[in-house]
Formats: C-alpha cells, sequence, structure tokens
C-alpha cells in the first residue's frame, strides 16, 4: 500500500468506490425523512439540531474514506474487505438517526449511542488501512500514524459522550470532538508533502456523491406528488409538483457541475482541504431540499403543523444556502469574486422571497414551488449567456 501517482492518466472512481458510496443514499436518506418528519410535527429547533449532526456526522462519514481511497488504494483483498466493514459501519450509523431526532424532539438529550457504535466500526477499519499504509509506504508514514492517531483520540472522544448526560457539558464537547476531526487532516497533510490524492478523482467523487445527494430532490418530489394524487388525482398541479421537483433537482446539478474544480486542485492542490470542507454545507444544502419537499407532501395531507408557507420557506432557504455555498467554493478554488455571482444572486433571492410571498397569500404548492425553481435555472441562463465566458478568463489565469 503505497501511494498512488498523482497526475496517474485516466483515474476515476471504482466499482468498490461506487458500492461504498450507495450507502450514503441511505445516510442522507435518513436525515432527509427525520428531518421532515420531525419539523411537521412542530419542533424547529430539534429537526435543525438533528439535521446538523446527523449531516456532519454522515459527511465526515464519507470525507474519511474517499481522500484515503484516493491517495493509497489498492483494491486488494485487504482493501476491498476493510472497506466493507466500513459500509457496514455507515449502515449502522444511518440505523441510529431516528433515535437520534426522537431524543432531541422529547427533549431527552441526545441519542447517538448507535450512531456511535456506526462509527466504531468504520473507525477500526479505517485505522487498520492508515497503519498498514504507515508500514507500507515508509515515504507517507508520518502523515499515515499522524491519521490515524487523530481518528483514535476523535473516536475515544466520541465514546466518552456517551456517559456525559448534561447538555451544558455535551454540546460543547460535541463541537469539541468535531473540531478535533476537522483538524486532524490539516495537520497531517502539512506532513512530507502530504499524501498522494488524485485531483480529478477526488473531485469526481465529490461530484458522484452531490448527484447521490440530489437523489432526496427525487424522492422528494414523488411524496409531494403522491400525497396530490391521493388527494384528487392527476390535476395540473401534480403535473407542476413534478416539473418544479424535477427542473430544480437538475437545475442544482447544472450549475455544480459549472465549477472547474479538477482543473483547478490539479495545479493547487493546497486549496484542496478548503474546498472539501465547503461541500458540507452544500451537501447539507441539497439534503434540506429533499427535506423540505418531503415536508411539502406532509403539508398537503394535512399531516404536518406547519403549514405551506414553512415548507416553501424551508425548500427556498435550502436552496438560497446551495447557491451561497457553491459561489463560495468557486470563490476559493479561484481566488477572485466574479461581480456577476453578485447579480446572480440577487436574481435568486428576489425569486425565492416571491415564492415564499406567494405561499404566504395562499397560491398553491405547485406553483410556489415552480418559482423556487426558477431560481437555480437562474443561475443556469446566467452561466450558459455570460458566466462561461468568465470561467474561461478565469480559467486560463488560474492554471497557467
Amino acid at each position: 500500500m503505497t501511494g498512488r501517482n498523482t497526475d496517474e492518466p485516466h483515474r476515476a472512481s471504482t466499482p468498490l468506490e461506487l458500492l461504498f458510496d450507495l450507502t450514503f443514499v441511505v445516510g442522507f436518506g435518513q436525515v432527509a425523512a427525520q428531518t421532515a418528519r420531525v419539523l411537521a410535527d412542530g419542533h424547529a429547533l430539534p429537526a435543525l439540531e438533528g439535521f446538523l449532526f446527523g449531516m456532519l456526522a454522515v459527511c465526515w462519514a464519507w470525507v474519511n474514506f474517499s481522500w484515503f481511497s484516493s491517495a493509497f488504494d489498492t483494491d486488494d483483498w485487504f482493501f476491498r474487505v476493510t472497506t466493507m466493514v466500513q459500509m457496514v459501519g455507515v449502515l449502522v450509523l444511518s440505523l441510529g438517526l431516528p433515535a437520534l431526532f426522537t431524543s432531541l424532539a422529547h427533549g431527552t438529550g441526545i441519542d447517538n449511542t448507535v450512531m456511535v457504535a456506526g462509527y466504531v466500526i468504520m473507525r477500526i477499519a479505517m485505522v487498520a488501512q492508515w497503519l498498514r499504509a504507515a508500514a507500507q509506504d515508509p515515504t507517507k508514514r508520518r502523515i499515515a500514524l499522524s491519521y490515524a492517531l487523530t481518528i483514535v483520540i476523535a473516536q475515544l472522544g466520541w465514546v466518552g459522550l456517551l456517559f456525559v448526560h448534561s447538555l451544558v457539558v455535551l454540546i460543547p464537547s460535541i463541537v469539541v470532538v468535531f473540531v478535533i476531526e476537522a483538524l486532524g487532516p490539516l495537520f497531517a497533510e502539512r506532513k512530507d508533502d502530504g499524501t498522494p490524492w488524485h485531483a480529478r478523482h477526488i473531485a469526481e467523487r465529490y461530484g458522484l456523491l452531490t448527484i447521490i445527494a440530489l437523489g432526496e430532490g427525487v424522492v422528494g418530489t414523488i411524496a409531494s406528488v403522491s400525497a396530490v394524487v391521493q388527494l384528487a388525482g392527476w390535476s395540473s398541479e401534480a403535473v407542476l409538483i413534478v416539473a418544479a421537483g424535477t427542473g430544480l433537482t437538475f437545475g442544482l446539478w447544472w450549475i455544480y457541475f459549472t465549477v472547474p474544480s479538477a482543473e483547478v486542485l490539479h495545479r493547487h492542490r493546497g486549496r484542496a482541504l478548503g474546498w472539501g470542507y465547503l461541500h458540507i454545507p452544500l451537501f447539507a444544502s441539497i439534503t434540506a431540499v429533499g427535506a423540505g419537499l418531503q415536508v411539502a407532501a406532509l403539508v398537503i395531507e394535512g399531516r404536518s403543523k406547519v403549514g405551506s408557507v414553512g415548507a416553501v420557506s424551508i425548500v427556498a432557504g435550502a436552496v438560497l444556502l446551495f447557491v451561497l455555498a457553491l459561489f463560495a467554493i468557486y470563490t476559493y478554488l479561484v481566488r477572485a469574486v466574479d461581480a456577476f455571482h453578485g447579480v446572480l444572486l440577487v436574481i435568486v433571492l428576489a425569486l425565492l422571497a416571491l415564492a415564499i410571498a406567494l405561499a404566504s397569500v395562499g397560491v398553491s404548492m405547485g406553483v410556489c414551488l415552480a418559482v423556487v425553481t426558477l431560481a437555480p435555472i437562474a443561475v443556469v441562463v446566467g452561466y450558459e449567456t455570460v458566466g462561461y465566458r468568465h470561467d474561461e478568463a478565469v480559467l486560463a489565469r488560474v492554471t497557467r
């Protein structure tokens, strides 16, 4: 297990990596569904707390493996078996999400016992992989041992928090452990020129997880349409929701892949960690879109304490967060602020505000969601008419 060539041609995601990613369909799905359930019951703050905790846990579980795999993937029997063990851990983590949300909604503290068990399973396999890399690649031994040590310390912290029942102590302690998790790669990558991850490969990996997260938009759309059809059969409202949900998912997909991540990361490897961390709010925003659409379905069915305005606001807020996160990723990568993004952001804000205003005066859910869909479409139109010229100039400057 020696580091792979960072300039390896035609490096793409392996079938094993794609299989590993499938387990995160369950993770994203559980976070979206549980957030929608708790929101619909009228528990806004617990829903937000569970959403943030769940998204950080799910995203970090994926990050740990994916960067290691980009640098040290051998695809031999040991690598495959330890990857399978991590997949089991992800599924256990996902099974623990309902208990987390329920405990927060009932005000009984934070029940993350099953989630921590999932992390223990994943971390045993992950530490084994880092120790193998340390033993077999002398040039990266210090880095590998740093990663292994940080993972062990963080995991001991999570296990220790199971015995803390005071929220006054628990919440800041959770923040501390998350900080340890985030700072581990930052310190490790400063040693011996960092791990030999592949820029185009890692950009593809993040793109694929983005697509998996976008699947929650499809799930939410199906839920909303099913609610309409069950109440009144197929109608113009049902067709409008189908078009809006699909268009929203497609629009978010389109604008994500306008960012030239692979090209910039290949030239500027030092920008990778910030780029990767900025994806966490982006993944969260996509999952929140799915949660919002599921809340909309519960509103249509009359099973939600959140009304139409609340449901539309959730979807609109998630779309706004996505656009802000994407613009932040672009700005961080190219180290320049594009004034045109400001124009697009004003248009996006206006459309999202219009959707919420329409919901507040009783306009149908389908129409309101269609207006929300216009926000990413406006960014698409802006890119295809003006923005791509900016990108060509910026890319030429950044990669020369």
